[in-house]
């Protein structure tokens, strides 16, 4: 119960710290309650320090266990580079520190743990889609640049500028705009440079055919994959705590078990020894 309010109460350290941090941003405030910020800060980073103390002795007589466990290296750290000082060149170094205390939500909702450690699992197979998802942005960039490069030099003038659009039109932003050109001609529907319509050409069929399959392929195909791939790895980390903690919860009912079948046998023997005195 002490463990879980302490645990509490540094959660709610940390998102005073984090609040801090944001609160930083803003010259005004600074210039207002600068003074009162850092009397906070230095609250903070006190019971930071002070945390990792607690833990450390909790540890006692092998306090550097704490060093077993790498989330405990990753708040000693903070601890450490936040008590450097931060004057002059390293002022934005001792910022950047204090906002990686927000990192340290993770580790105390265990429900972030699960997103963090699904999203770790997921890695190899994130970099096979996004490999594939390299190769279709190649392909189509390549393509678009022979299909429309005369008509929109803009968005498909070379490689790396249709790889630019392509990658934009990833997030749906403007690739409504992007078909115009094509469907109807620079001409006809003006360029963000209207001196690079040198050669005019309207692609209606084409232009909805190719911008219409990568849409999908680009944004719902590979992007429920990853979704997918994100989700069961979500699973498979819940079932793989879920297996951790039943043996645990097995032997907690098998001691019950053992305790209660002792305190019968002792309510025997005090029964005996009553009988016989």
């Amino acid at each position: 119960m002490a463990s879980a309010a302490f645990n509490r109460f540094v959660t709610a350290v940390i998102v005073l710290a984090a609040v801090l941090v944001g609160l930083e941003t803003y010259p005004s405030l600074m210039a207002r309650y600068g003074p009162t910020l850092h009397l906070l800060n230095n609250l903070v980073l006190a019971i930071f320090a002070l945390e990792v103390l607690l833990r450390m002795g909790a540890l006692w007589p092998r306090p550097l266990r704490y060093f077993l466990d790498g989330w405990n290296v990753f708040d000693f750290l903070i601890v450490v580079g936040s008590l450097l000082p931060g004057l002059g060149a390293y002022a934005v170094a001792a910022r950047l520190l204090r906002l990686l205390r927000v990192l340290r939500l993770i580790r105390t909702l265990p429900d972030l743990q699960i997103i963090l450690g699904a999203l770790l699992r997921s890695i190899p197979s994130i970099g096979y889609v996004l490999l594939l998802m390299l190769l279709l942005l190649y392909v189509y960039a390549v393509a678009g640049v022979f299909l429309f490069g005369a008509n929109d030099p803009f968005h498909f003038g070379n490689l790396h500028t249709a790889l630019l659009t392509l990658f934009s039109i990833l997030t749906l932003e403007g690739w409504v705009d992007v078909l115009r050109v094509q469907y109807f001609g620079c001409e006809r529907f003006e360029l963000p440079d209207p001196a690079l319509c040198v050669q005019p050409q309207a692609q209606p069929l084409v232009a909805v055919v190719y911008m219409v399959s990568f849409v999908l392929l680009g944004t719902l195909v590979f992007l429920n994959l990853l979704v997918g791939i994100i989700v069961n790895s979500m699973d498979e980390m819940r079932k793989s705590l879920q297996e951790r903690k039943a043996p645990s919860s097995d032997l907690e009912a098998r001691l019950a078990e053992v305790q209660a079948k002792l305190r019968e046998a002792q309510a025997l023997l005090d029964n005996l020894a009553g009988r016989r005195g």
